[in-house]
């Protein structure tokens, strides 16, 4: 059977620090430049999640995109839009803020649910600015 990659797109909107709480808010500033801004700053960010599989020769697909969407929209979405990532988003509790931590912190919240329904996870993209983007394609 042949494997498909398959990447589903979607957006959402929200404020983080880049901050660690021992040091001084100038320790802060000359390591993590102006995202360690006291009062937060924000991102329009682009998630991309990409699943592969064998394409089922009945359906002629992996996996039906909705659901895919849905997963990410429960999962992923509704946590993370409109939220501030440091103090609303339960799966980033105690972490730095980081764009490479929140890819790893997405592929631990949707790799279950994805297999769940037939497919394997195999990335998460997250682009940041037009400049900056994060792939992590798990452990």
């Amino acid at each position: 059977m042949p494997t498909v990659y398959l990447t589903r797109r979607e957006r959402f909107s929200s404020a983080h620090r880049l901050f660690k709480s021992e040091l001084s808010d100038e320790e802060n500033l000359e390591l993590f430049g102006q995202c360690s801004h006291p009062n937060w700053h924000g991102h329009n960010y682009e998630l991309f999640v990409t699943v592969k599989g064998n394409v089922n020769p009945s359906l002629g697909y992996v996996v039906n995109l909705k659901k895919i969407s849905e997963i990410i929209r429960t999962h992923i979405i509704q946590k993370l839009d409109h939220k501030n990532i440091n103090v609303d988003v339960d799966f980033m509790k105690g972490v730095l803020a980081t764009t490479e931590n929140l890819a790893i912190g997405i592929w631990k919240e949707l790799e279950v649910p994805i297999q769940k329904i037939g497919a394997t996870l195999h990335c998460v993209k997250i682009k940041e600015t037009e400049n900056n983007f994060v792939e992590y394609y798990g452990d």
